[in-house]
């Protein structure tokens, strides 16, 4: 319990408020009960729906309010979300944090939910945000000492908010939040398509209720292929869909970060200046993990009170697997600032996972202190060596076919498939090139951004280079560690010099494994095929194979 005081009046001259009498939901209440490992429970909860919140235009924004059964004052956690407000929010925010301590003010954005107005991927939740603090000082039982949390789209609405920083707001934590929607569609102007399907999917029915999202998430995998190979891609997704999503359709028609459509989208000017505490939580295979160590650097060099924790997530497996770190962390940082007890808080700014051996490792502060990075060269016959080449002509090439695209597995994904797998059938495809490093004689530690500097030419001057760091153990079984991909406009046969960033990681390759660099044209479909015209990639019809080319002074770039 806290004795928190509200910036313009004290507890005794707020209005007296006699709870309501309302238990959680059932479901949720029997879906927090399988959760283990979980600090112990401190209060009964009380629940009190439906409460119609007054947004920015006047649209009412349907609202439940968990709190703990208990006399005293308690700080509030603001949650808005487009997914609804049930499972599994109810009981992951609402049932959880309210038993910890905390009122908990779970809101449907507008247009879902059964929220007023239309909904708009955005545009309204900085304005309907600040509405909503000036709803909650007038509760009886709001102290002035408000935070914010969530996920995914849960998080944009918070970097909305911290736009323009209510005076109430002391802490927020960040559980793999985006800050930029464009980046979350578009990687290098080629589309993020299985991103694209998968937010338009669970915005569209996640509010509904589980049975229409079930049925959607069914159907949407069952016509994956169908809609995925349509000629034009645009407008394929409606049959999957049921209908329209005019806000996917501007997303598909704008590739470029910097058309009118996209002003205003990002909201990672508001980490540049920002004093309110923040929590950053990601995993290393969420798709949101650039924009996540994005969101850390700027609050770090804005001076800001921060902390980062990387686990060896997918996006939604660290709200699952992951969930009793998430929570665990979440809880001790809400803590630390709106109750004045830091004693859950690590010693250090940074923990992460290390991939390899399955440990974590406390850090001062991410990246790491800057350490040489080791290149690994491509070599005939498919060696991957550290000696660099004398010869940069040609050295390998590969045939990319849109009509038959070199599938994707696993990596930083919305859908089930993200995260580590095998990647030996990939491999074997004529497609794909890899070139592997020796059996180490010890282990080798790769700690930071990884990249690779591409010398690439083409024969018909558009394509796409899809590049992978793999470790390949003693058995010879291939496992993704990070990746990255960049479209290349060459001509004449000349190469055209690149850089693709793969991401970050931090993984130990143990001795007797060997590093592999794995190149190909494309990953399908984690993002829509090049159609090696020059052509949209959602109105083209017409496909043209096309041969890519490596040469000899490409490098393949690790922080060591």
């Amino acid at each position: 319990m806290t004795s928190r005081t509200h910036d313009t009046a004290d507890a005794a001259s707020r209005p007296a408020w006699t709870p309501p009498t309302g238990k959680p939901p059932l479901s949720s209440r029997l879906l927090r009960a399988t959760w283990r490992g979980l600090p112990a429970r401190r209060y009964e909860v009380g629940w009190e729906p439906g409460l119609k919140v007054p947004g920015a235009d006047g649209s009412p924004l349907v609202t439940d309010h968990y709190f703990p059964r208990a006399e005293g004052d308690f700080p509030t956690l603001l949650v808005r979300s487009p997914y609804g407000r049930r499972i599994p929010w109810s009981p992951m925010y609402g049932v959880l944090f309210a038993e910890q301590g905390f009122h908990v003010v779970l809101q449907s954005c507008r247009g879902t939910g059964g929220s007023g107005g239309a909904f708009d991927l955005w545009r309204n939740e900085a304005a309907d945000g600040r509405a909503t603090v000036s709803w909650l000082r007038g509760r009886p039982w709001f102290t002035g000492t408000l935070g914010t949390i969530g996920t995914s789209y849960l998080g944009y609405v918070q970097w909305a908010l911290a736009l323009d920083p209510p005076p109430e707001l002391k802490a927020m934590v960040m559980q793999s939040g985006l800050h930029d929607p464009h980046a979350l569609f578009y990687g290098n102007s080629a589309l993020r398509l299985d991103n694209a399907l998968a937010v338009a999917m669970g915005m569209t029915y996640q509010h509904r209720g589980f049975v229409p999202f079930l049925k959607a998430a069914l159907r949407l995998k069952r016509r994956l292929r169908e809609i995925t190979t349509a000629r034009p891609l645009r407008g394929a997704y409606a049959s999957a869909l049921g209908d329209e999503v005019p806000w996917l359709d501007e997303v598909m028609t704008h590739p470029d970060a910097d058309a009118p459509y996209w002003h205003g989208a990002s909201v990672a000017a508001a980490a540049d200046g920002l004093t309110v505490p923040t929590s950053v939580i990601t995993g290393w295979h969420d798709a949101l993990v650039d924009q996540n160590l994005e969101q850390y650097g700027r609050l770090r060099r804005a001076g800001c009170e921060t902390a980062l924790l990387v686990g060896p997530w997918t996006h939604t497996s660290a709200m699952q697997q992951g969930w009793p770190e998430v929570f665990t962390e979440s809880l001790a940082w809400l803590r630390a600032h709106l109750c004045g007890d830091p004693s859950g808080l690590r010693s250090t700014a940074v923990r992460v996972h290390v991939g390899g051996e399955d440990t974590w490792r406390d850090l001062d502060d991410w990246p790491t202190a800057p350490a040489a990075t080791t290149a690994w060269f491509p070599a005939p016959d498919g060696h991957l060596i550290q000696q660099a080449p004398t010869d940069h002509g040609p050295l390998a090439s590969l045939r990319y076919d849109p009509a038959d695209p070199t599938p994707s597995v696993g990596g930083p994904l919305l859908s089930p498939d993200a995260g580590p797998r095998d990647n030996g059938t990939l491999e074997a495809r004529a497609d794909v090139l890899t070139f592997t490093g020796p059996p180490l004689t010890g282990p080798v530690d790769v700690v930071g951004p990884v990249s690779a500097r591409l010398s690439v030419s083409t024969d018909t001057g558009h394509a796409d280079v899809f590049v992978r760091l793999c470790d390949v153990d003693a058995e010879g079984r291939s496992v993704n560690v990070c990746d990255g991909l960049v479209p290349v406009t060459t001509s004449g046969g000349v190469p055209s010099e690149v850089t693709a960033g793969m991401s970050a990681t931090a993984h130990r390759f143990a001795a007797g494994h060997r590093i592999r660099w794995q190149i190909s044209g494309g990953a399908h479909p984690r993002y829509a095929r090049n159609p090696g015209t020059g052509r949209s990639r959602v109105d083209a019809v017409d496909f043209t194979p096309v041969r890519i080319t490596l040469h000899g002074d490409s490098a393949l770039l690790l922080p060591q």
